[in-house]
């Protein structure tokens, strides 16, 4: 079963993580399933950017993105060539790596 290394966060994953990834689930599943909270404040409908991620490696295992997710990711902090919406992206075969951004574009987040 592939695996998702996630690098440290400050405040969702402080010590990183490495976690076990069903092939044709999406890594932002495989992240909440894990006890790793990423935003997901459309509720993975593929309309906002609160769960973008970046694929440090992997990357080319992953489906490609719709325009759809192209046209958000536009928007997202942080944006890099790698970047991913992650309720979109869906595991393949391939263990991934992925880091989740400092900041996102998140009006409820950013008035707490």
């Amino acid at each position: 079963m592939p695996q998702i290394v996630v690098l440290p966060h400050a405040t969702l994953c402080p010590e990183g993580a490495v976690i076990e990834a069903p092939a044709g689930k999406s890594i932002c599943d495989v992240l909440l399933e894990n006890d790793i909270d990423i935003e997901h404040a459309c509720e993975k409908s593929c309309a906002c950017t609160t769960c973008h991620v970046v694929v440090r490696e992997g990357f080319d295992s992953l489906g490609d993105p719709e325009e759809k997710e192209e046209d958000l990711l536009d928007r997202a902090w942080g944006l890099e060539a790698t970047s991913r919406l992650s309720c979109q992206a869906v595991v393949d075969s391939e263990d991934l790596v992925i880091e989740i951004p400092k900041y996102t574009i998140n009006q409820v987040s950013e008035n707490h």
